[in-house]
């Protein structure tokens, strides 16, 4: 039996990004296997505005409570471990940690792994201004060796911008697709090998299809890795830690 999987959903569109690559993943995967079962997949959110309210306060002990409050109505109906699709809140994880009655699967930790493995030394980071000028990546990757570029500041805003002000509710507006596009080139000028598209919502405008450099899909690389946990192929996180 695979196991249950747990979305605690922050941003709506990135929740429903990381569900629906869950099961396009199992769709293309367990397709080979005759007679496989489908991962069930639960989804808890509280309201991003108390969410980012948190964060604005850099009070990330209430972001840690708030995440735990859904890993536990998770486990209640029956998941056996927890995912939390936003960039942002990947801090708070490892505070919420040790009070979670389920274990975690990062998405730092599986981008991470996934740089690591494709051998880049020098990647660009796109995401909100306070993932790109925060240590959600930068001290992960460092400690790998690996160097992290991130946006000048005029783009960084205009980076953080099209995220909050459009993305978060879903409106896809192609000139905001081709501003990415340009940040993208600029980090490429700079030495980047790869992009880490570090805002679930971002591959709304950007992907693999039109990005100047290879991407790392923070959403898609959670759900992929989510589902390998579910199917026995990749450890179970360990409690209490990664």
């Amino acid at each position: 039996m695979a196991r249950h999987i747990g979305i605690v959903a922050c941003s709506p569109e990135g929740s429903a990004l990381c569900y629906r690559d869950i099961f396009r993943y199992a769709g293309k995967h367990l397709g080979e296997h005759a007679g496989a079962t489908y991962p069930v997949v639960t989804l808890h959110n509280l309201p991003l505005e108390r969410y980012m309210r948190a964060v604005h306060q850099d009070n990330w002990h209430t972001v840690a409570d708030m995440l735990v409050t859904s890993a536990r109505a998770l486990a209640s109906a029956g998941a056996e471990f927890a995912v939390v699709p936003d960039n942002l809140m990947q801090h708070g994880v490892e505070l919420a940690r040790s009070a979670s009655p389920i274990p975690w699967l990062t998405m730092t930790d599986l981008v991470a792994e996934a740089i690591v493995a494709d051998g880049r030394r020098h990647v660009g980071l796109v995401g909100t201004k306070m993932v790109m000028f925060g240590s959600t990546y930068q001290t992960l990757l460092g400690i790998r060796g690996v160097r992290v570029d991130v946006p000048d500041s005029a783009d960084a805003d205009a980076v953080d911008a099209i995220i909050f002000g459009e993305l978060i509710y879903g409106d896809v507006v192609p000139e905001s697709a081709q501003r990415l596009i340009r940040v993208i080139e600029g980090l490429r000028a700079k030495g980047c090998e790869g992009v880490v598209l570090a805002s679930t919502e971002v591959p709304l405008l950007v992907d693999s299809r039109n990005s100047p450099l290879p991407v790392y899909d923070t959403t898609q690389l959670l759900a992929e890795g989510a589902l390998r946990v579910a199917m026995g192929e990749r450890p179970m996180p360990v409690r209490g830690g990664s």
